[in-house]
């Protein structure tokens, strides 16, 4: 589609001149003659440029670059004037104009001027629609799942994202718990300012207080000048302490002190720093039961968990797991180039019966194996490792055992405790019934 441009100008000979010169570069032109007419229009359509004079018989050019800012702010403004006035263009700028014009002096300026106008406008489009997608997928609706434990679990962050409290995040790893942290930050006031994620489990006890904390110069050998934290990274944003039950007892009172005060002092000074920095926690720890072994501070915990929020494990969320695999089978048929046109049901079921130790983070690994290794398009049970085929042959093999059990207890019922009776209905030895009775503990 070509450019669409407004001229608004009260003058019909400078309005129908600068209309030809601009319809003959490709631009598509619409005219107004007074800031009452172009109000109208912009009520109907929004043009990508807006070429304004900026004396009309009902207003100022200058002024209505606000008013058309408001409206659409990706559509840029030129002004137009016969008169050069110093004042009015810095006016202008300030309110968003793109550029500030003389008129007829200037006309050689124009079309060069509106491509520039359009590549700016290009660019803030292409920077809203990555803003978009970065916001899609830092939200709540790139949480894949229904099951009920998860639904309520979004539910619970919902609620507490538009607020400044504490949270801590509880889940086995690998089920999620930096998306969460993510999504509750993208729907909190704090979403402009900065997400900074840790993790505690991953520095020694040193290195962590200088992430946290940053140091003052001369502080420690090789502090050659200040250093910054990570808190004063986060300030006024939000900073995600991951695997927080992994963090030592020297760290975890220095922490309480800036959830207390909002104040801490970096490695090496003596003068406090003010942050104002929203928490979020998460662990894979029991941390009550941490606090009983004295490897956790109460008081801590407490400060952590003014609201809490379980994330379940992937296997309690068994009808989440096609979901899942074809959102992870779409995701990396395009990361890698390979076409996924389905995907055998054998294969989706294998996974339903699986244990999930690792939870989604498991899970995503293996579809990128899988989509990898599929051939014609089809992702099959055959496409599953070797290891987890044994994990799953265990899975079978005690459903199996089960079913058995369950079949034996009935016969027995059946035949009222006569044990050659019921052998000579499950067709076995009367030998194999008494030892599958011992092995199921039947009497």
């Amino acid at each position: 589609m070509p450019t669409s441009i407004l001229l608004i100008d009260d003058e019909a000979p400078i309005r129908n001149m600068l209309g030809r010169l601009i319809g003959l570069e490709g631009f598509e032109v619409k005219h107004a003659d007074s800031l009452q007419d172009a109000r109208k229009q912009l009520k109907l359509w929004e043009p990508d440029i807006v070429l304004c004079d900026v004396r009309l018989p009902d207003g100022s050019g200058v002024d209505f670059v606000n008013e058309i800012k408001s409206i659409y702010p990706s559509a840029e403004v030129i002004l137009l004037t016969a008169y050069g006035n110093l004042p009015d263009g810095i006016t202008a700028i300030k309110n968003g104009a793109f550029d500030y014009i003389l008129k007829g002096d200037d006309n050689n300026r124009i079309i060069p001027l509106l491509h520039r106008a359009v590549e700016k406008r290009a660019l803030a489009n292409r920077v809203l629609q990555l803003e978009k997608q970065v916001g899609l997928k830092y939200s709540f609706e790139a949480i894949i799942g229904k099951s009920e434990k998860l639904l309520r679990a979004i539910e619970l962050a919902k609620k507490v994202a538009p607020t400044d409290t504490t949270v801590l995040l509880l889940g086995e790893t690998g089920t999620g718990k930096e998306v969460f942290a993510q999504a509750i930050h993208n729907a909190s006031v704090r979403s402009k300012q900065n997400f900074v994620a840790v993790n505690c489990a991953a520095f020694s006890k040193e290195l962590l207080e200088n992430e946290l904390f940053g140091h003052k110069a001369g502080s420690y050998t090789g502090a050659a000048k200040d250093q910054k934290g990570l808190f004063e990274e986060a300030t006024k944003g939000t900073l995600f302490l991951d695997e927080i039950g992994e963090m030592q007892a020297d760290l975890q009172s220095k922490l309480l002190r800036v959830l207390e005060t909002g104040e801490f002092l970096r490695i090496g000074d003596t003068r406090p720093t003010k942050v104002d920095v929203r928490i979020i926690a998460a662990t894979h720890r029991h941390l009550r039961e941490e606090i009983d072994a004295g490897r956790f501070r109460a008081d801590l915990f407490y400060r952590l968990s003014v609201f809490q929020i379980d994330i379940p494990p992937l296997r309690e969320r068994i009808d989440d797991i096609s979901l899942l695999i074809n959102f992870f089978a779409d995701q990396f048929s395009n990361k890698i180039g390979k076409k996924v046109s389905s995907i055998d049901p054998e294969f989706i079921k294998a996974l339903q019966k699986y244990k999930w130790r690792g939870n989604i983070r498991e899970l995503k690994n293996l579809m990128e194996r899988a989509v990898i290794l599929s051939e014609n398009g089809v992702i099959s049970k055959n496409d599953l490792p070797g290891e987890f085929k044994t994990d799953l042959a265990d899975v079978y093999s005690f459903e199996l055992q089960a079913a058995e059990k369950i079949h034996i207890a009935k016969v027995l019922a059946h035949t009222q405790g006569n044990k050659s009776e019921a052998a000579r209905l499950l067709n076995i030895g009367l030998t194999t019934l008494y030892r599958k009775m011992e092995e199921y503990h039947l009497k």
